[in-house]
């Protein structure tokens, strides 16, 4: 099935590899922001399936943004996966905790990303 998801990280790597593995593993159509302010307008703008969504990003953070996207009426809805380096047992508790669809661990592995992302939201 054709989805659409919002990659919103500020590493240019990242942002590439996880693009690129969507697009050619799975098939979707993906869109990228290189900020959290980038995103919140890119995720009213495009209302993507889901967001893939970076914890640690300079100015406004992960956890900021996601309350952001929870606050817009337009944005409460989609489904947001985190993306990240910490893998701390209070890190994942605290980040479970937020309400996100799940906790994802850099680095991932490019041709599994699509079906960790698809398991997760009911989607295979």
């Amino acid at each position: 099935m054709f989805h659409r998801i919002l990659i919103i990280d500020d590493e240019d790597d990242i942002r590439e590899v996880a693009a690129l593995s969507l697009e050619t593993v799975a098939g979707w159509q993906v869109f990228v922001a290189n900020s959290g302010a980038q995103g919140l307008a890119r995720a009213v703008d495009l209302q993507p399936d889901a967001i893939l969504l970076d914890v640690m990003m300079p100015g406004m953070d992960g956890p900021t943004t996601f309350r952001e996207l929870r606050k817009n009426p337009a944005t409460s809805g989609i489904p947001v996966l985190l993306l990240t380096a910490k893998v701390q047992g209070s890190d994942q508790r605290r980040f479970a905790d937020l309400g996100v669809e799940a906790v994802l661990f850099k680095p991932f592995d490019p041709m599994t990303l699509s079906t960790q992302i698809s398991t997760v939201l009911g989607w295979s």
